[in-house]
């Protein structure tokens, strides 16, 4: 299963502060509007999204489609296709993308602890 680019998107109380905190660790803000409450920040290694009252718990997000930079990949796996294998395995979604659509959609599961995992494509699957 090729589930894209990784990240944490941490529920943040105050993004000011926690922007700060995170450019001490090396951090820098390389997407977002603070003024909607939202950053997209990357180490040498390692991205985050910080967002100020949009959610409850910390999320493990994978991008389908996406490499690091949020470039378009040539080829991966659809949001849709890592649906129905997820399904087909005997796992239970939260929410499901819409089969009928194509292009950018999200599925939203929950592991055994209890921690979000959310598959978020924005790009459509170059036709072949």
């Amino acid at each position: 299963m090729q589930l894209g680019n990784f990240s944490v998107s941490l529920a943040v109380k105050d993004i000011a502060v926690s922007r700060a905190f995170y450019e001490k660790l090396g951090f820098r803000a390389i997407g977002g509007d603070q003024a909607q409450n939202w950053l997209i920040m990357q180490n040498e290694t390692s991205t985050i999204g910080l967002f100020q009252g949009m959610f409850d718990k910390n999320i493990l997000t994978f991008n389908p489609g996406w490499d690091r930079n949020a470039n378009p990949l040539a080829d991966f796996d659809d949001v849709r296709e890592l649906q129905r294998t997820l399904q087909a395995r005997g796992i239970t979604l939260v929410s499901a993308a819409d089969e009928s659509s194509t292009g950018p959609a999200s599925l939203m599961l929950v592991d055994p602890d209890g921690n979000p995992i959310l598959m978020d494509q924005h790009v459509p699957k170059p036709k072949r």
